[in-house]
């Protein structure tokens, strides 16, 4: 864990005010004290330090060795048996027996989350225990590490996708997985990381069709809802009330999460007798357990809606909301269904975002929002876990801070908690707070943020495998520490640089590239010999690495997401690291550009926007498929146009950095070449370099499809309008694919419809070469396929991949799905999941 002397730094910031809150102003943080622990992933000995980690290889003998744990036992906490699911825990012990894969999928509310913790708790283990995990905003990559941990004995280290596929063949665990909300794509892959554990993910929509057995979940039967009522009430439902009841269980589905309401509703009437709500009030609960909250409760939730689908401990709700027993409150919160508890602490169920609003003019102060989790981040007594476990709230805080015009307090979060992020070898949410903390850095100024973030990005890429990014981040950085005379963090650079393949050589200052890549030669030379040729790899001269079994040079585990051309590798596939599919990062249709909670859209779960069957049985929905919206919002609309104005799209994750004056560049370091000025010509090689280092080309038209949105120069911001990329379409409140669309990379295109009812956009390959992919469909679901280009040769594809695209109800995003042939002919690196959002 981080030892640190728990003070901070603060050079720039104002004093407080009487809440502990600062009061505006340039706000910087430096971590005092030693902030440091050692880690290793696969072959890498990492030492954490908040000022720029390092790191050495570790010869095979120097490897830890993980000593098998005799049994696992990692139970979720203790509840009260549901309530009339007898024949489901029936059904769920059946499958599991026949199945090594189950999948419990059904509507939110409905209990897929108690049940399955029954389950956990109840159902015979597998030979060699049981686990609970809770995968909301996990990556597949995070949760098999926290299987490893559980079965094996091996502190601070990571092993590589294949080692802990070995490790773990022979396991027989038990994994339930609550929340499971993953491509069926990123589910084998969790799955296949543990060979011989058996798994029940929870999850709103079946997905794994034919390939697990699956259980769907349904609304408790007359009897049962009857009895959950009367356990809630403890009393039985009165003679005079048993018709209500009846209708009450009818129209509510048998969803519990609304019996429960309805439960907490009840009042005794003038002679004593309970008295439950009407059946026609079945949409308005909300707002009426609301008017019996005390203020403890109603501050507790104002917090939670602020933080949105982040759990949080009861210690920040008591500290945050000034509540002397915060856990008994949120507690009474989840049993009358406004709260959900987790293993990690607390969140707010969806549809309770809407009246939160309603009631409160303004989400909680952000400013006090990152004072706090980057001083309790700091503490000695703050573990590594317990800063991974909170997560999603950091990433909704540090977006809050950038939407808040705030960008500093974001760079101070996010650097705070970094070091204890990567101490807990969780590399997708570390990953995405690094994202996070370097685009608020260049928002800010901060070149020393912008440096450190630069290298520790390098460094987790490192540590995951991508070898090759990697380089590239770590030759920016290099640039970065000397341009700041900061020679500890050149030296740490350059140090890991040694573990990394030879850049590709950068044209001189002031020269453009030759048209298509490298100039005077042929771009495709840029990624290593000539085909048929072999270099030696810095990282396995010396101890015969390459033939460790351990030892996997293209991927930690699996692919890595961060590797992908076009996006940042910080940013994992699967969800959008800002949020859920419904939340739109910058201006959004309907967005508020005010500074209180930004209702952007209809909630499917609002009482006063949904209709009644929608509100009665999507009680919990999700509040990125719901809400729609970032609900405090205040993204300038013209924001998102200066992270493209360098006219390269966006080449977040390649070391191109438009802002600060510096582009990928060796510098010097060990398989250098010079440092270029971030000018336009510099953000264009990096997209080069970019494209030749990628395997498979971005989902996006680039550099090209900018220009044909600005209708000018692509170095040009003047020529777009902020009406061009911010206005509301007729298209976005459809299904409709047409429109300019925004990847999880900030890469912007433009999606077309062609003459034959069909839509088109262009993907970039190696050398800018394009190719026009076509998609067809309709209701929201399109398909099609997309070359994968040839990283080595100019122009030169291997094949198509399939795409796939699911557009929101409201149209604002698109889960998008890119994979591979089945055959095995070829393998695509970078295909698998992300977000788009809608921009016009």
């Amino acid at each position: 864990m981080a030892e640190t002397d728990g003070s901070v730094r603060e050079p720039h910031g104002p004093d407080p005010d009487e809440d502990g809150a600062p009061m505006g102003g340039d706000h910087r943080i430096d971590i005092a004290g030693d902030a440091s622990g050692t880690v290793i992933a696969g072959n890498h000995n990492v030492v954490i330090d908040a000022h720029g980690s390092t790191v050495n290889l570790l010869p095979p003998q120097e490897r830890p060795r993980p000593v098998r744990r005799e049994r696992v036992a990692l139970v979720p906490r203790r509840q009260r048996e549901p309530v009339g699911r007898e024949a489901d825990l029936e059904e769920l012990e059946g499958a599991l027996r026949g199945h090594g894969v189950v999948q419990l999928w059904g509507p939110p509310g409905v209990g897929k989350s108690t049940l399955l913790r029954h389950a956990a708790r109840s159902l015979e283990p597998g030979p060699d225990g049981v686990l609970f995990l809770n995968g909301a905003h996990r990556e597949p990559e995070d949760l098999a590490q926290e299987i490893f941990e559980a079965c094996y004995e091996a502190p601070g280290y990571a092993p590589t996708g294949p080692e802990l596929r070995r490790l773990m063949t022979g396991v027989e665990v038990t994994v339930y997985v609550d929340d499971a909300e993953l491509t069926p794509e990123r589910l084998r892959l969790l799955a296949d990381a543990a060979p011989d554990a058996s798994f029940v993910f929870a999850s709103r929509e079946r997905s794994l069709l034919g390939e697990s057995a699956d259980l769907e979940l349904r609304g408790l039967g007359r009897a049962a809802g009857l009895g959950l009522l009367e356990r809630e009430l403890r009393h039985p439902v009165p003679e005079a009330q048993y018709a209500v009841a009846v209708e009450l269980c009818e129209v509510a589905l048998g969803r519990p999460l609304l019996l429960l309401r309805a439960a907490g509703l009840a009042r005794p009437d003038t002679s004593g007798e309970i008295t439950l709500p009407r059946a026609a009030e079945i949409d308005g609960l909300v707002p009426l357990l609301f008017d019996r909250l005390d203020a403890a409760a109603l501050k507790t939730l104002h917090l939670l809606a602020t933080l949105r689908d982040a759990e949080v401990d009861p210690e920040h709700v008591g500290a945050l909301c000034e509540v002397p027993d915060p856990a008994a409150v949120c507690g009474r919160l989840a049993g009358l269904g406004l709260a959900t508890v987790t293993e990690r602490g607390y969140r707010s169920v969806a549809d309770v975002l809407p009246e939160v609003r309603r009631r409160f003019a303004e989400p909680v102060a952000v400013d006090r929002l990152c004072d706090h989790f980057a001083r309790w981040a700091a503490l000695a007594t703050t573990t590594p876990a317990q800063v991974a476990d909170h997560g999603r709230a950091l990433e909704v805080v540090a977006e809050m801070a950038e939407r808040r015009g705030r960008p500093d307090l974001a760079v101070r979060v996010a650097r705070a908690v970094s070091p204890s992020l990567a101490e807990s070898l969780r590399f997708g949410v570390w990953g995405r707070l690094l994202d996070q903390g370097q685009n608020a850095a260049r928002q800010d100024g901060d070149t020393t943020a912008h440096a450190y973030f630069t290298h520790e990005k390098a460094i987790r890429c490192l540590m995951i495998g991508r070898r090759v990014v990697a380089a590239v981040l770590l030759a920016e950085a290099v640039v970065l520490w000397r341009q700041l005379g900061d020679n500890e963090g050149v030296d740490a650079a350059l140090n890991a640089q040694q573990y990394t393949p030879p850049t590709p050589e950068a044209p001189p200052l002031g020269e453009s590239p030759a048209p298509g890549g490298d100039p005077g030669g042929d771009p495709g030379s840029m990624t290593g010999p000539e085909p048929g040729t072999t270099t030696p790899d810095p990282v396995t001269t010396g101890p015969d690495i390459s033939a460790d079994p351990g030892y996997d040079p293209g991927a930690g585990f699996g692919h890595d997401p961060g590797g992908s051309t076009g996006y940042d590798p910080g940013t994992g596939f699967g969800h959008d690291p800002g949020g859920s599919a419904g939340y739109d990062p910058a201006g959004a249709p309907g967005a508020d550009p005010g500074r209180g909670w930004a209702d952007q859209g209809a909630s499917a779960a609002d009482p006063t926007t949904a209709t009644a069957p929608n509100a009665a049985t999507h009680p919990g929905a999700d509040y990125g498929a719901g809400q729609g919206a970032n609900p405090w919002s205040a993204a300038d609309p013209t924001s998102h146009v200066a992270a493209h104005s360098s006219g390269a799209a966006g080449t977040a994750g390649t070391g191109a950095t438009a802002g600060t004056g510096v582009a990928a560049g060796a510098g010097g370091a060990a398989g250098g070449g010079a440092a270029v000025a971030a000018t336009t010509t510099a953000a264009l090689w990096a997209s080069v370099v970019a494209v030749v280092l990628g395997s498979v080309a971005a989902l996006v038209i680039g550099v090209v499809v900018y220009q044909e949105l600005s209708s000018g120069d692509p170095t040009n911001t003047s020529s777009t309008s902020t009406s061009d990329l911010s206005s509301p379409s007729p298209s976005a409140a459809s299904d409709e694919l047409a429109g300019v669309w925004q990847d999880a990379g900030g890469n912007v295109f433009l999606i077309a419809r062609s003459g034959d009812g069909a839509y088109e956009f262009k993907s970039q390959g190696t050398c800018g070469a394009t190719s026009t992919v076509k998609v067809t469909g309709g209701s929201g679901r399109y398909s099609g396929t997309m070359p994968v280009w040839d990283e080595s040769t100019c122009g030169k594809t291997f094949g198509d991949a399939r795409l796939s695209i699911d557009v929101s109800s409201d149209g604002s995003s698109a889960s998008v799905e890119v994979t591979a042939p089945s055959d095995g002919s070829w393998e695509c690196r970078n295909c698998g999941s992300q977000t788009w959002a809608r921009q016009t």
